[in-house]
């Protein structure tokens, strides 16, 4: 197993570069986890090398962490580095913070945690911290050594990752990057301000929930040409490795393969060559051709006078062509998107095209994101 180093601003630590994500748990029928085939995963994994465990308060509808205190009562408590998060949306005040995080050490059976998140950080939630003095709360957990790193997890917009990023020295960040995600959220800009400020990061998302694991058939078969014993999803995750600043990259493995597959990927870290960089962006181009319209995300349409999210709207109906998966496009327009800022609110005023700069047809492509993903 490949380990970095992270120099952090309390101290510094070796953490393998493959992280155990508790999120995506093998599931009994009732849609519990499988403690047996979860415990499984998790010891071949540790035994393999990998030393941190990422859980959240509400993952496995809050059955994680619970889960993950009893599993670890095993091991040395020191022979691994465990990280959980802040759930900040059910934060509205201090109070909140401080019952919040006693209830997690109770869940996990511990009495510290490694590194603590403040989870899924958006300027709403970024406004909360700063308002209910969340920092200087945290930063008294860290002295009294009940907190060993503080960092956060990030869901939105590369110019709120600076605001947050640059208001103080965090000893890591976590973001979602990919191949395909360059442009979205942190993405490159995000990774490289946080590289040039000495700060690690900690790469979530590096599949892109799964997607970049199953491709196409017709761009699946670009990677095999190229290596034939190599899985679409280990490409995924050398493209992400290859990044210095990245020190853990975490995956919510829930076969044995996936953990099998992660550990040859980056037990043996080979980082990518020249060429296989341009093979991988030539998959990424592919993938891209399969849009639907040339949205990227940019925002200069919003906001709507009408409360429609055109961006999302865009990248939820554009990543359900690229990918071929017609019903998780339905799904996650359903579940995501809030009914206000839905494409069926619009009401072709058509603002927004003449601030596209894209020339997209929006008035017209909305209609058709209402039709094909709101059935």
């Amino acid at each position: 197993m490949e380990y970095r180093e992270m120099k952090m601003q309390a101290g510094t630590e070796r953490p393998s570069l493959l992280g155990f994500g508790c999120m995506r748990f093998p599931k009994t029928p009732e849609g519990k986890i499988d403690e047996n085939g979860a415990a499984e995963l998790i010891d071949a994994a540790i035994r393999n090398g990998v030393n941190y465990l990422d859980t959240a308060y509400p993952y496995h509808e809050g059955d994680s962490e619970p889960f993950m205190g009893r599993l670890l009562k095993r091991y040395d408590r020191k022979s691994v580095y465990l990280a959980t998060k802040l759930p900040m949306w059910l934060v509205k005040s201090l109070e909140d913070a401080k019952r919040l995080f006693e209830e997690q050490l109770e869940r996990l059976q511990v009495d510290y945690i490694d590194f603590y998140l403040l989870h899924g950080l958006n300027r709403d939630r970024w406004d909360t911290i700063c308002r209910l003095g969340l920092i200087d709360w945290a930063e008294a957990l860290q002295r009294q050594g009940r907190i060993r790193y503080l960092g956060f997890s990030f869901h939105d917009n590369y110019e709120t990752f600076e605001t947050i990023l640059t208001s103080r020295k965090w000893d890591f960040c976590q973001i979602q990057y990919n191949y395909m995600d360059r442009q979205v959220q942190a993405g490159d800009r995000g990774y490289e301000l946080a590289e040039k400020s000495g700060i690690p990061v900690i790469v979530m998302e590096p599949v892109k929930g799964g997607t970049l694991a199953s491709l196409p058939e017709d761009i699946a078969g670009m990677f095999a040409e190229a290596d034939g014993n190599r899985s679409c999803a280990s490409w995924a995750m050398r493209w992400v490795a290859s990044h210095p600043g990245v020190k853990v990259i975490l995956s919510g493995m829930s076969t044995p393969e996936q953990v099998e597959d992660n550990l040859a990927t980056l037990g043996r870290f080979e980082p990518l060559s020249g060429a296989e960089c341009q093979l991988v962006e030539q998959v990424a181009a592919a993938l891209r051709r399969r849009v639907n319209n040339g949205c990227t995300g940019c925002r200069y349409c919003v906001p709507c006078p009408y409360g429609v999210d055109i961006p999302y709207n865009f990248s939820v109906w554009n990543e359900g062509a690229m990918f071929g998966i017609p019903e998780k496009a339905k799904a996650a327009y359903r579940q995501e998107i809030g009914e206000a800022a839905r494409a069926d609110q619009c009401q072709k005023c058509g603002k927004c095209e003449s601030a596209c700069p894209q020339g997209i047809a929006i008035r017209a492509d909305l209609e058709r994101v209402a039709a094909e993903l709101g059935e």
